[in-house]
């Protein structure tokens, strides 16, 4: 299987007017700091508060009628568990989701509302893919994964084609990476548009698993990662993803949980936006001067703002 720029281009017809053409933020004092002239991409404002439904909304779309009526699974620690609970109600169906015990009680809350049954696990002992798959076949539901489908990963480069589409040559596209979905079709539309740009993906130190999977040529599993970015506590990189981004993607860089925690307050405090620890790793990236050297036009893609005020205040208090 693979993704090419037309898959996206028709999951941008295919979502238009469901999903968010999501605003484009400009910061001088950022520009100042960084040495460079950034455009952010503010998925944190898509519909769910994360890039998420773009893809979850694109898959779920082309199910077959008989599909569609019997219901939707879906395994996710918590954005990709809202997007689909919302894409199932917005096609008249039902969703379970699959979430981790210690997801965030506000991502948990919000698939609720949504209209979805969730069913917990340990993300430390459990195999979500083997206990996700198990229970979509026993109760005869579709599963949408939150990655490792090629209609999922076309909807998430949406966002990176809106985006070029808005501000016109970028040198560089920084996305956070998890299970490589967002920055392999984020890399997909870019390079498709714009063949020199380079494609930087942003991990948190405790989650390097597709760093070590390109430098190793191969994919890597390391211990699941206890980091603030929950959104990014992957263990390794999907087959399908890892395939596209070694093609992709030209370079991974690290941050660390601080870092995070100073990023999340310069966006809070300097360009008026809520992001949540995932959402702002490529900011971070940024901010610690992890990518050298960087090019005069650079575009991020904040992936979410998914988290509730009282976790907001402890980490960035």
């Amino acid at each position: 299987m693979t993704v090419t720029l037309n898959d996206v281009q028709d999951a941008a017809a295919r979502i238009e007017g469901v999903a968010h053409r999501t605003p484009v933020l400009r910061s001088r004092t950022l520009d100042a700091l960084v040495g460079a002239e950034v455009h952010v991409k503010c998925e944190n404002l898509q519909r769910i508060g994360a890039f998420k439904f773009r893809g979850a909304y694109n898959a779920a779309s082309r199910l077959s009628p008989e599909q569609v009526a019997r219901g939707i699974a879906a395994y996710s620690s918590g954005n990709h568990a809202q997007a689909v609970a919302l894409a199932a109600r917005e096609l008249g169906t039902t969703a379970v989701i699959l979430m981790p015990e210690d997801t965030p009680r506000s991502k948990v809350e919000a698939t609720l509302g949504y209209g979805a049954e969730v069913v917990t696990y340990d993300r430390y002992t459990g195999d979500r893919v083997a206990i996700g798959e198990a229970l979509a076949a026993d109760r005869g539901l579709t599963l949408i994964p939150p990655y490792e489908h090629p209609h999922v990963i076309a909807g998430q480069g949406t966002a990176a084609l809106e985006l070029i589409e808005e501000v016109g040559d970028l040198d560089a596209l920084v996305v956070p990476v998890g299970g490589g979905g967002l920055i392999a079709g984020s890399a997909t539309a870019a390079k498709g548009l714009l063949p020199g740009i380079s494609v930087i993906g942003v991990e948190p130190e405790q989650g390097d698993d597709t760093k070590r999977s390109l430098e190793a040529g191969r994919r890597v599993s390391v211990p699941v990662p206890r980091t603030i970015a929950d959104g990014q506590a992957a263990d390794i990189p999907g087959e399908l993803t890892f395939s596209l981004n070694q093609k992709l993607v030209d370079d991974i860089v690290l941050v660390s949980d601080d870092e995070i925690r100073d990023a999340m307050r310069f966006a809070f405090e300097r360009m008026k936006t809520v992001m949540e620890p995932s959402g702002a790793t490529p900011l971070a990236a940024l901010l610690a001067g992890r990518i050298e050297p960087l090019p005069r036009r650079v575009g991020v893609i904040v992936s979410g703002g998914n988290i509730d005020a009282r976790r907001f205040a402890e980490l960035i208090g």
